[in-house]
């Protein structure tokens, strides 16, 4: 199989999570991984956060909104308590992030909204 890791998109990529996530919470992630999730954490930040966030047509505030709307509708709470740990990096506000959860109540129902709530009042009372 031909090598097929883009080194730049990555290392943009790596910049890019880390601002969001944290420097802490990516270094312990790629860490972790061993020969069997090492390539797809690689491909992930690369395509991810280099070429999905990598561009500065929208904001990063603006795609964490996004983004805690998408991962709300998917119900992947992990992964929604993470990226609202990152929207407020990125600076939104507890007030978007309840807006957000009323938009999430309406078009997904009031148990994804109240599970959204709930993994906002972790993030929320961390801070």
């Amino acid at each position: 199989m031909a090598d097929i890791f883009d080194e730049d998109l990555f290392l943009k990529g790596l910049e890019q999570r880390k601002g969001t996530l944290g420097a802490e919470y990516v270094e312990k992630n790629l860490a972790a991984a061993d020969d069997f999730t090492r390539p797809f954490q690689e491909a992930m930040t690369a395509w991810c956060w280099g070429f999905g966030w990598g561009d500065d047509v929208i904001d990063a505030k603006t795609r964490s909104m996004m983004n805690l709307s998408m991962i709300g509708a998917l119900g992947k709470m992990h992964e929604w308590e993470l990226h609202c740990k990152g929207a407020i990096n990125n600076g939104v506000t507890k007030e978007e992030i309840r807006a957000i959860i009323h938009v999430i109540g309406i078009y997904c129902g009031v148990p994804q909204a109240l599970e959204c709530f709930r993994a906002a009042r972790k993030v929320l009372d961390a801070e």
